[in-house]
């Protein structure tokens, strides 16, 4: 599995998540019953409780399944080395080429960034701008493409791990 594939988590972050996990597992029960509950109330289309119930239950389901195949693919603790490669978990300043001010962003997954890095900018190892730099070295230009096709180059600064 690739580190591109997989979702880099603090251990606390990984806590959370499988805590959330849990509780809605634990919740199943409730919802089935709210489910059974309108059920018995009379004809289900037009029971707003019970479609209400039921689409709970789906959005339950699928956080769920999520979670279950994030944290399946999680790299739990383990910080990067901070030997100055763009990796997940690593906190990127670069310059892009024309633009005078340095940016400062953190390379990880969607997920762990909303849960970890508050007012820092979050770009995941599959963006584009993500791919470009992965295994670049402070100092390496680097270009990727921008969505109106053209090329942008991106100089790595610094990259250092995330501290949280």
């Amino acid at each position: 599995m690739s580190d591109t594939q997989v979702t880099w988590l603090t251990q606390d972050a990984y806590d959370r998540l499988k805590q959330e996990l849990d509780e809605l597992i634990e919740n199943r029960p409730v919802i089935a019953a709210k489910i059974n509950d309108s059920r018995e109330e009379g004809d289900l289309k037009e029971n707003g409780g019970y479609q209400a119930a039921r689409e709970e239950q789906g959005h339950q389901e699928a956080r769920i399944r999520h979670l279950q195949e994030l944290l399946r693919t999680a790299k739990v603790a383990e910080t990067p080395k901070d030997n100055g490669v763009a990796e997940p978990g690593m906190v990127l300043t670069v310059q892009y080429a024309g633009d005078d001010e340095p940016e400062e962003f953190l390379l990880a997954t969607r997920e762990e960034g909303a849960i970890e890095s508050g007012s820092i900018e979050v770009y995941s190892p599959g963006s584009p701008l993500g791919k470009a730099l992965l295994g670049a070295k402070e100092g390496e230009e680097r270009s990727y493409e921008l969505p109106n096709g053209k090329v942008q180059q991106v100089t790595l600064i610094k990259a250092v791990p995330y501290a949280g």
